[in-house]
Protein backbone atom coordinates (compact mmCIF):
# COMPACT_ATOMS: atom_id res chain seq x y z
CA UNK A 1 0.00 0.00 0.00
CA UNK A 2 2.75 2.46 0.96
CA UNK A 3 6.36 2.43 2.00
CA UNK A 4 7.77 5.76 3.17
CA UNK A 5 11.57 5.90 3.20
CA UNK A 6 12.93 7.28 6.47
CA UNK A 7 16.50 7.94 5.36
CA UNK A 8 19.34 6.37 3.45
CA UNK A 9 19.80 3.43 5.86
CA UNK A 10 17.02 1.27 4.36
CA UNK A 11 14.46 2.24 7.03
CA UNK A 12 10.82 2.40 5.93
CA UNK A 13 7.45 3.14 7.47
CA UNK A 14 4.72 0.79 6.21
CA UNK A 15 1.23 -0.34 7.20
CA UNK A 16 1.23 -3.10 9.81
CA UNK A 17 -1.86 -5.11 8.96
CA UNK A 18 -3.33 -8.48 10.05
CA UNK A 19 -1.89 -10.35 7.07
CA UNK A 20 1.57 -9.67 8.52
CA UNK A 21 0.83 -11.68 11.69
CA UNK A 22 3.69 -14.17 11.24
CA UNK A 23 6.22 -11.41 10.64
CA UNK A 24 4.84 -9.44 13.60
CA UNK A 25 5.08 -12.49 15.88
CA UNK A 26 8.70 -13.14 14.83
CA UNK A 27 9.52 -9.51 15.60
CA UNK A 28 7.83 -9.70 19.02
CA UNK A 29 9.70 -12.90 19.84
CA UNK A 30 13.03 -11.19 19.10
CA UNK A 31 12.20 -8.25 21.34
CA UNK A 32 9.47 -9.33 23.75
CA UNK A 33 11.38 -8.82 27.02
CA UNK A 34 12.73 -5.43 25.90
CA UNK A 35 9.42 -4.22 24.44
CA UNK A 36 7.46 -5.24 27.53
CA UNK A 37 9.68 -3.50 30.10
CA UNK A 38 7.18 -0.67 30.61
CA UNK A 39 4.09 -1.60 28.58
CA UNK A 40 2.37 -4.89 27.77
CA UNK A 41 2.29 -4.16 24.01
CA UNK A 42 1.90 -7.46 22.15
CA UNK A 43 2.32 -9.51 25.33
CA UNK A 44 -0.72 -11.68 24.50
CA UNK A 45 0.56 -12.36 21.00
CA UNK A 46 2.32 -15.64 21.72
CA UNK A 47 1.23 -17.42 18.55
CA UNK A 48 0.15 -16.43 15.05
CA UNK A 49 -3.54 -16.26 16.01
CA UNK A 50 -2.74 -13.95 18.94
CA UNK A 51 -0.53 -11.76 16.73
CA UNK A 52 -3.33 -11.54 14.17
CA UNK A 53 -5.77 -10.51 16.93
CA UNK A 54 -3.51 -7.63 18.00
CA UNK A 55 -3.13 -6.44 14.42
CA UNK A 56 -6.86 -6.83 13.76
CA UNK A 57 -7.71 -4.74 16.83
CA UNK A 58 -5.63 -1.89 15.38
CA UNK A 59 -7.09 -2.43 11.91
CA UNK A 60 -10.54 -2.06 13.46
CA UNK A 61 -9.41 1.13 15.20
CA UNK A 62 -8.18 2.47 11.88
CA UNK A 63 -11.53 1.68 10.27
CA UNK A 64 -13.28 3.48 13.14
CA UNK A 65 -10.83 6.42 12.84
CA UNK A 66 -9.75 6.03 16.49
CA UNK A 67 -6.19 4.77 16.06
CA UNK A 68 -3.74 2.98 13.76
CA UNK A 69 -0.56 0.94 13.69
CA UNK A 70 2.45 1.52 11.41
CA UNK A 71 5.47 -0.76 11.20
CA UNK A 72 9.13 0.15 10.97
CA UNK A 73 11.22 -1.98 8.64
CA UNK A 74 14.99 -1.84 8.51
CA UNK A 75 16.58 -3.46 5.46
CA UNK A 76 13.41 -5.49 4.90
CA UNK A 77 12.93 -6.71 8.50
CA UNK A 78 10.13 -5.54 10.79
CA UNK A 79 11.90 -4.07 13.85
CA UNK A 80 9.24 -1.94 15.56
CA UNK A 81 6.52 0.56 14.97
CA UNK A 82 4.65 3.72 15.81
CA UNK A 83 0.97 4.16 16.50
CA UNK A 84 -1.93 6.48 17.07
CA UNK A 85 -4.10 5.86 20.13
CA UNK A 86 -7.17 7.75 21.27
CA UNK A 87 -7.37 9.48 17.90
CA UNK A 88 -10.30 11.92 18.18
CA UNK A 89 -10.81 13.95 15.01
CA UNK A 90 -13.78 15.82 16.50
CA UNK A 91 -11.74 17.03 19.51
CA UNK A 92 -8.64 17.32 17.30
CA UNK A 93 -6.51 15.35 19.76
CA UNK A 94 -4.59 12.09 19.71
CA UNK A 95 -1.95 10.11 21.52
CA UNK A 96 1.08 8.58 19.85
CA UNK A 97 3.36 5.77 20.92
CA UNK A 98 6.12 3.46 19.77
CA UNK A 99 8.00 0.23 20.33
CA UNK A 100 11.26 -1.26 19.04
CA UNK A 101 13.20 -4.47 19.36
CA UNK A 102 16.67 -4.00 20.92
CA UNK A 103 18.68 -4.40 17.70
CA UNK A 104 16.91 -1.37 16.19
CA UNK A 105 17.52 1.11 19.01
CA UNK A 106 19.86 4.08 18.79
CA UNK A 107 19.26 4.79 15.09
CA UNK A 108 16.61 7.49 15.35
CA UNK A 109 13.99 5.28 13.68
CA UNK A 110 11.15 6.22 16.02
CA UNK A 111 11.91 9.93 15.83
CA UNK A 112 12.01 9.85 12.03
CA UNK A 113 8.81 7.83 11.78
CA UNK A 114 7.03 9.94 14.36
CA UNK A 115 7.79 13.09 12.36
CA UNK A 116 5.86 11.54 9.45
CA UNK A 117 2.92 10.70 11.73
CA UNK A 118 2.88 14.13 13.36
CA UNK A 119 3.03 15.91 10.00
CA UNK A 120 0.08 13.82 8.78
CA UNK A 121 -1.92 14.31 11.98
CA UNK A 122 -1.41 18.08 12.11
CA UNK A 123 -1.48 18.95 8.41
CA UNK A 124 -3.57 16.12 6.99
CA UNK A 125 -6.15 15.67 9.73
CA UNK A 126 -6.15 18.99 11.56
CA UNK A 127 -5.10 17.55 14.92
CA UNK A 128 -4.34 20.35 17.39
CA UNK A 129 -2.83 18.44 20.34
CA UNK A 130 -0.65 15.33 20.12
CA UNK A 131 0.13 13.60 23.40
CA UNK A 132 2.93 11.22 24.37
CA UNK A 133 2.60 9.18 27.59
CA UNK A 134 5.50 7.09 28.92
CA UNK A 135 6.74 5.65 32.17
CA UNK A 136 9.25 7.92 33.90
CA UNK A 137 11.82 5.13 33.80
CA UNK A 138 11.50 4.72 30.05
CA UNK A 139 14.25 7.22 29.19
CA UNK A 140 14.52 6.32 25.48
CA UNK A 141 10.81 6.99 24.98
CA UNK A 142 10.96 10.29 26.85
CA UNK A 143 14.03 11.27 24.82
CA UNK A 144 11.97 10.88 21.63
CA UNK A 145 9.33 13.23 23.04
CA UNK A 146 12.09 15.77 23.73
CA UNK A 147 13.59 15.39 20.24
CA UNK A 148 10.14 15.98 18.76
CA UNK A 149 9.93 19.29 20.63
CA UNK A 150 7.19 18.18 23.00
CA UNK A 151 6.60 19.85 26.35
CA UNK A 152 6.34 17.89 29.58
CA UNK A 153 2.85 18.65 30.88
CA UNK A 154 3.12 16.70 34.10
CA UNK A 155 3.44 13.38 35.88
CA UNK A 156 0.65 11.01 36.81
CA UNK A 157 2.19 9.50 39.93
CA UNK A 158 2.11 5.68 40.20
CA UNK A 159 -0.64 5.59 37.58
CA UNK A 160 0.42 2.42 35.75
CA UNK A 161 0.76 -1.03 37.31
CA UNK A 162 3.03 -3.24 35.20
CA UNK A 163 4.85 -6.41 36.27
CA UNK A 164 3.78 -5.72 39.86
CA UNK A 165 5.41 -2.28 39.93
CA UNK A 166 3.59 1.04 39.99
CA UNK A 167 5.16 3.39 37.44
CA UNK A 168 4.83 7.16 37.24
CA UNK A 169 3.57 8.21 33.81
CA UNK A 170 4.89 11.37 32.19
CA UNK A 171 2.56 13.25 29.87
CA UNK A 172 4.21 15.22 27.06
CA UNK A 173 2.50 17.09 24.23
CA UNK A 174 2.97 19.28 21.22
CA UNK A 175 0.36 21.67 19.85
CA UNK A 176 -0.13 22.24 16.13
CA UNK A 177 1.35 25.78 16.09
CA UNK A 178 4.41 24.54 18.01
CA UNK A 179 4.86 21.63 15.60
CA UNK A 180 4.61 23.90 12.57
CA UNK A 181 7.13 26.34 14.04
CA UNK A 182 9.58 23.55 14.85
CA UNK A 183 9.25 22.11 11.33
CA UNK A 184 9.79 25.57 9.81
CA UNK A 185 12.93 26.04 11.92
CA UNK A 186 14.22 22.62 10.90
CA UNK A 187 13.58 23.34 7.20
CA UNK A 188 15.33 26.69 7.50
CA UNK A 189 18.35 25.09 9.21
CA UNK A 190 18.59 22.43 6.47
CA UNK A 191 19.23 25.13 3.84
Amino acid sequence: MYAIPLGDDGAELRPLEPWRAEEFLAHLERGREFINQYVPFGSRATDVAGAREVLQRYADMRAADTGSLHGLWLEGTLVGGVLFLNFDAAQRTCEVGCWLEPAATGRGLVTRAMRVLLDWAVEGRGIHRVEWVAASGNRPSLDVARRLGMTRDGVRREAHLHHGVRHDLEVWSVLAPEWRAARARAAHNDR
